[in-house]
């Protein structure tokens, strides 16, 4: 199982795909959410696309290995899907933030945890602003919880700095396939990303 973190426009999503196009015997852990779809997004694909009380009555019934709020929307990874999948041998990718992380570590050992950082606080805000998707309000909400999301990058195995992303992608691979000591170096300066904005 690898866990994949990191704040809102570092790219994680992007690495993901990048990642299961090239590995096929990994599948990504379908999560359930309470917000409602973006253009394109597909129910079943991207996410469970599920209404507060449906939520709430599989938090009731313990259906979640872990489940937060993030930005005022409830998010959630199912606990029979995740176990399904292991058992069938699947290499499994968890694509969650840093709450959900924690508690999946708590649940589930041998997972390996992965942090996804920003090269920088401008490019960050760059990629947050460059989705056209979100109003500038909103797109100020997610870089305040960018740097908070950034403060529990000690909690993981494993960071990994996405500014040349075939660089990243190669870096997570050799997490994935045992070989963490072929990844580049960490060079990025993370107090810079972490002070007050």
């Amino acid at each position: 199982m690898l866990i994949l973190s990191s704040p809102s426009g570092a790219g994680k999503t992007s690495l993901s795909r990048a990642f299961l196009e090239r590995h096929p015997e990994a599948v990504l852990s379908v999560s359930h959410t309470t917000r409602p779809p973006r253009p394109g997004e597909q129910d079943g694909v991207d996410y469970y696309f599920v209404d507060p009380p449906t939520f709430e009555a599989m938090v009731e019934r313990d259906e979640f290995l872990e489940h937060a709020t993030v930005f005022g929307n409830r998010y959630g990874t199912s606990r029979e899907e995740v176990e399904t999948l292991l058992e069938a041998g699947r290499t499994v990718l968890l694509d969650v933030d840093w709450q959900g992380a924690r508690a999946i570590r708590e649940h589930l050992s041998g997972a390996l945890s992965v942090f996804i950082l920003p090269p920088s606080r401008a490019a960050l805000a760059q990629r947050l602003a460059g989705r056209a998707q979100d109003s500038p309000e909103v797109i100020a909400r997610r870089m305040a919880g960018a740097v908070n999301e950034m403060r529990h990058h000690g909690e993981f195995q494993y960071l990994i700095v996405n500014d040349v992303f075939a660089e990243a992608l190669a870096d997570l691979e050799a997490i994935a396939g045992g070989e963490p000591q072929r990844r580049r170096p960490v060079t990025v300066d993370i107090s810079a990303l972490l002070a007050s904005a």
